[in-house]
Protein backbone atom coordinates (compact mmCIF):
# COMPACT_ATOMS: atom_id res chain seq x y z
CA UNK A 1 0.00 0.00 0.00
CA UNK A 2 2.79 2.27 0.91
CA UNK A 3 4.49 2.01 -2.59
CA UNK A 4 1.11 2.25 -4.59
CA UNK A 5 0.70 5.83 -2.19
CA UNK A 6 3.96 7.02 -2.78
CA UNK A 7 3.16 7.40 -6.37
CA UNK A 8 0.44 9.54 -6.11
CA UNK A 9 1.65 12.30 -2.86
CA UNK A 10 4.61 13.71 -2.31
CA UNK A 11 6.25 12.43 1.07
CA UNK A 12 5.26 16.11 3.03
CA UNK A 13 1.59 14.87 2.25
CA UNK A 14 2.23 11.75 2.72
CA UNK A 15 3.89 12.60 6.45
CA UNK A 16 0.84 14.94 6.81
CA UNK A 17 -1.86 12.05 6.04
CA UNK A 18 0.08 10.05 8.19
CA UNK A 19 0.42 12.24 11.29
CA UNK A 20 -3.35 13.18 10.99
CA UNK A 21 -5.02 10.13 10.57
CA UNK A 22 -2.90 8.64 14.12
CA UNK A 23 -3.68 12.16 15.81
CA UNK A 24 -7.35 12.12 14.66
CA UNK A 25 -9.74 9.41 14.44
CA UNK A 26 -12.35 11.68 12.92
CA UNK A 27 -13.44 13.12 9.72
CA UNK A 28 -12.52 16.86 9.09
CA UNK A 29 -16.10 17.67 9.32
CA UNK A 30 -16.69 16.43 12.41
CA UNK A 31 -13.72 18.17 14.28
CA UNK A 32 -14.19 20.44 16.87
CA UNK A 33 -12.51 24.09 16.79
CA UNK A 34 -9.41 22.70 18.81
CA UNK A 35 -8.96 20.24 16.90
CA UNK A 36 -8.71 21.75 13.29
CA UNK A 37 -6.87 24.06 15.02
CA UNK A 38 -4.20 21.25 15.72
CA UNK A 39 -4.09 20.37 12.14
CA UNK A 40 -3.86 23.85 10.63
CA UNK A 41 -0.88 24.38 12.67
CA UNK A 42 0.82 21.07 12.05
CA UNK A 43 0.50 21.90 8.56
CA UNK A 44 1.81 25.45 9.08
CA UNK A 45 4.63 23.45 10.69
CA UNK A 46 5.54 21.32 7.82
CA UNK A 47 5.38 23.93 5.36
CA UNK A 48 7.60 26.06 7.44
CA UNK A 49 9.95 23.62 8.20
CA UNK A 50 10.18 22.37 4.31
CA UNK A 51 10.41 25.94 3.19
CA UNK A 52 11.47 28.23 6.20
CA UNK A 53 10.28 32.12 6.28
CA UNK A 54 11.14 34.27 3.27
CA UNK A 55 8.35 33.06 0.67
CA UNK A 56 5.12 35.79 0.04
CA UNK A 57 2.10 35.59 1.75
CA UNK A 58 -0.03 34.77 -1.29
CA UNK A 59 2.44 31.36 -1.37
CA UNK A 60 1.99 30.48 2.13
CA UNK A 61 -1.55 30.43 1.61
CA UNK A 62 -1.07 28.42 -1.62
CA UNK A 63 0.69 25.74 0.06
CA UNK A 64 -1.89 25.87 3.18
CA UNK A 65 -4.68 25.79 0.80
CA UNK A 66 -2.91 22.42 -1.05
CA UNK A 67 -2.27 20.51 2.04
CA UNK A 68 -5.48 21.15 3.71
CA UNK A 69 -7.56 20.38 0.80
CA UNK A 70 -4.86 17.42 0.26
CA UNK A 71 -5.93 15.80 3.67
CA UNK A 72 -9.56 16.19 3.05
CA UNK A 73 -10.68 19.27 4.65
CA UNK A 74 -13.78 22.00 3.49
CA UNK A 75 -11.16 25.34 2.32
CA UNK A 76 -12.93 28.60 1.62
CA UNK A 77 -10.06 30.92 0.04
CA UNK A 78 -9.52 34.69 0.20
CA UNK A 79 -13.84 34.63 1.51
CA UNK A 80 -15.53 37.76 1.34
CA UNK A 81 -17.20 38.58 5.11
CA UNK A 82 -20.14 40.53 4.78
CA UNK A 83 -20.15 43.94 6.65
CA UNK A 84 -23.55 46.01 7.41
CA UNK A 85 -24.63 49.34 8.99
CA UNK A 86 -28.42 49.86 9.41
CA UNK A 87 -29.27 46.55 6.84
CA UNK A 88 -26.94 47.57 4.23
CA UNK A 89 -24.51 45.59 3.32
CA UNK A 90 -21.87 47.92 2.61
CA UNK A 91 -18.17 46.22 0.28
CA UNK A 92 -15.90 47.33 3.35
CA UNK A 93 -13.40 44.48 1.68
CA UNK A 94 -13.02 42.09 4.41
CA UNK A 95 -11.59 38.92 3.01
CA UNK A 96 -10.42 35.76 5.40
CA UNK A 97 -7.26 34.10 4.05
CA UNK A 98 -8.78 30.63 4.99
CA UNK A 99 -12.00 29.35 6.73
CA UNK A 100 -11.04 25.76 7.29
CA UNK A 101 -14.73 23.67 7.76
CA UNK A 102 -16.76 26.59 8.39
CA UNK A 103 -15.66 27.29 11.95
CA UNK A 104 -11.93 28.26 11.97
CA UNK A 105 -10.44 31.11 10.21
CA UNK A 106 -6.84 30.86 9.48
CA UNK A 107 -5.23 34.76 8.72
CA UNK A 108 -1.40 34.28 7.44
CA UNK A 109 1.31 36.82 7.24
CA UNK A 110 4.86 36.69 6.00
CA UNK A 111 6.04 39.55 8.23
CA UNK A 112 9.19 40.53 10.53
CA UNK A 113 6.64 40.41 13.29
CA UNK A 114 3.29 40.39 14.43
CA UNK A 115 1.40 43.35 15.34
CA UNK A 116 -0.95 43.54 17.75
CA UNK A 117 -3.34 45.64 14.84
CA UNK A 118 -3.29 42.29 13.64
CA UNK A 119 -4.67 40.11 16.03
CA UNK A 120 -7.96 43.05 16.44
CA UNK A 121 -8.30 42.51 12.99
CA UNK A 122 -8.79 38.48 13.05
CA UNK A 123 -10.92 39.41 16.63
CA UNK A 124 -13.62 41.59 14.19
CA UNK A 125 -13.40 38.78 11.45
CA UNK A 126 -14.46 36.33 14.39
CA UNK A 127 -17.19 38.93 15.56
CA UNK A 128 -18.40 39.02 11.79
CA UNK A 129 -18.95 35.63 11.32
CA UNK A 130 -19.75 34.58 14.32
CA UNK A 131 -17.13 31.93 14.66
CA UNK A 132 -15.08 30.98 17.84
CA UNK A 133 -11.62 30.44 16.86
CA UNK A 134 -9.17 31.86 14.90
CA UNK A 135 -5.53 31.15 13.67
CA UNK A 136 -2.76 34.32 13.16
CA UNK A 137 0.53 32.66 11.77
CA UNK A 138 3.37 34.04 10.81
CA UNK A 139 5.97 32.39 8.43
CA UNK A 140 8.04 35.30 8.37
CA UNK A 141 9.44 34.20 12.07
CA UNK A 142 12.43 32.26 12.11
CA UNK A 143 10.83 29.95 14.51
CA UNK A 144 7.21 28.86 13.41
CA UNK A 145 6.42 28.02 17.07
CA UNK A 146 6.88 32.03 17.85
CA UNK A 147 4.71 32.55 14.93
CA UNK A 148 1.43 31.64 16.15
CA UNK A 149 -1.34 33.00 18.06
CA UNK A 150 -4.63 31.80 18.76
CA UNK A 151 -7.56 34.67 19.03
CA UNK A 152 -10.88 33.36 20.84
CA UNK A 153 -14.09 35.01 20.69
CA UNK A 154 -15.82 34.14 23.88
CA UNK A 155 -15.39 30.57 24.82
CA UNK A 156 -15.09 27.46 23.43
Amino acid sequence: MHKFMCAYFSSIQLLLLMSLLLQFTKLPSEMNENELAQAVVEIGFHIHRRWGPGLLESVYEELMVYHLRANGFFVEQQKEIPFAEDGVKLSAGFRADIIVERKLIVELKSIERIAPVHSKILLTYLRLTDLKLGLLMNFGEALMRDGINRVIRGYL
